[in-house]
């Protein structure tokens, strides 16, 4: 209830502090007609100063509660008035927003109002209450349904049916496994309940994991785009987190060794007389870099790829044929302490078990952000694509710096460009820096 008396002259006052808060009568009839305040003439009657008066009938809006809720959150158990500015000036602004669009039109205007209120009322020191706005976009599933007699339509959960897909996986049919029935398809929708086409997170998430839901619902679709529900998806991100924990098991022995070589950042030294180590180095630091800006730019979606990106790269690390071996490790090392930390916050629960039993430290919450080592990103060395009369034969891996007459050199003592100019007069080799070397020759 609004705490205000009405004046016999019409006019009104506030209800005293001391007889906050006003509470509400609790025998009341709800007819659905009549407002059950207005209807209990002893509740309205009231005394204040030995002058009647009588209650205001009238409710706040639920935007007057749910408009600065976030600034009582700083303080809870504050009991001293509306709110603890030394504890809601630490905490505020809200450093991220996230909801539907919807809020944009009403919501968020209402809060920008009762915060700049609160402001001018002495009780906040910030302009704004949020930082940044995040709206999210739905999430679909497909649906199914079955006409009724009367017009009406029934509609099937999907975890209660079989479907039948062509070769590119489009539906053609579906059927209830439960009763046989043939359905219809009613294609991808919004998840509801009126459509009965939602999906059990905590189903998906006994099936596969936690983490894996969590990759997948990120990776899926940036997250202010629609996000379509497709199982097969789900496995594919499970997928990625197996062939992590496959590597780190695998490899255990070494990365654990390793791992204690690495610097507070947990970067390695400079790789030495390794072009090809350097490379794979290269790779890992790069898909960081894009990485860590994309976290900036809510982009979850490419950061998962980024992560993808780095341990691919960290595969062709370990086992290899690399000229320096304990460089190998170190690199394969410092590359998955890289990804744990920047998958932690979307894979919580594996990043912190392999963080452990890889000796990285104690607990992962803890570790420091990931950050990119400026030496590698230096390219030392680059891959270029060798051609014999236009046809790809070979890739090879130069110096940066190479001059021509040298690259020209090792293009020809490929082993497989051998075999394609054996017998033959090269007449000419066109190199493009930085791309490929093709060799004419008849």
């Amino acid at each position: 209830p609004i705490p205000m008396f009405n004046l016999p002259d019409g006019g009104e006052i506030a209800v005293p502090t001391d007889k906050l808060p006003v509470l509400l009568p609790e025998n009341v009839v709800m007819d659905g007609v009549t407002s059950p305040l207005k209807a209990d003439a002893t509740w309205r009657k009231a005394t204040i100063n030995g002058q009647d008066v009588e209650r205001e009938t009238d409710t706040f809006d639920t935007f007057m509660e749910s408009s600065w809720y976030y600034a009582r959150f700083t303080c809870p158990d504050y009991d001293k008035g509306i709110l603890d500015s030394e504890r809601a000036n630490y905490w505020l602004p809200v450093d991220q927003y996230v909801g539907g669009i919807e809020h944009a039109i009403l919501h968020l205007l209402y809060a920008r109002f009762f915060h700049k209120l609160l402001r001018d009322d002495g009780h906040l020191s910030s302009d704004e209450p949020f930082k940044r706005l995040l709206c999210q976009g739905m999430v679909l599933a497909e649906s199914y349904y079955k006409k009724r007699d009367d017009g009406g339509m029934d509609w099937f959960n999907p975890a209660e049916v079989e479907v039948n897909c062509n070769e590119r996986g489009h539906i053609l049919g579906a059927i209830h496994i439960p009763s046989g029935t043939v359905l219809e398809v009613g294609g991808m929708t919004k998840m509801s309940k009126s459509k009965n086409n939602g999906v059990d997170p905590q189903t998906t998430i006994d099936r596969y994991g936690a983490d894996t839901v969590r990759v997948f619902t990120m990776f899926a679709a940036p997250p202010e785009q629609t996000l379509e529900w497709n199982n097969d998806g789900v496995a594919g991100a499970q997928r990625f987190l197996k062939r992590l924990w496959t590597f780190c098991q695998q490899h255990a022995t070494v990365l654990h060794s390793a791992a204690a070589s690495l610097n507070k950042q947990g970067h390695c030294r400079e790789i030495e007389d390794d072009q090809a180590l350097a490379s794979r180095r290269q790779e890992i630091h790069s898909a960081l870099e894009k990485a860590l800006a994309d976290f900036e730019r809510n982009q979850f979606n490419t950061v998962i790829a980024a992560c993808m990106t780095m341990l691919n790269a960290i595969y062709k690390t370990l086992p290899g044929e690399a000229a320096t071996p304990q460089q190998a490790e170190r690199v394969a090392a410092e590359g998955i302490g890289l990804l744990l930390r920047l998958l932690a916050p979307v894979a919580p629960h594996i990043c912190h078990k392999l963080w452990q039993e890889l000796n990285f430290g104690k607990d992962i919450l803890d570790a420091n952000w990931p950050t990119v080592a400026s030496d590698a990103l230096v390219q030392s060395s680059v891959e270029l694509v060798v051609q014999v009369n236009g046809k790809l034969r070979a890739k090879l891996q130069v110096a940066v710096d190479a001059d021509k007459q040298s690259i020209e050199a090792q293009a020809q003592a490929e082993e497989n460009v051998q075999k394609f100019i054996a017998g033959k007069t090269v007449r000419k080799v066109i190199v493009v820096p930085g791309k490929l070397v093709n060799i004419v020759a008849n």
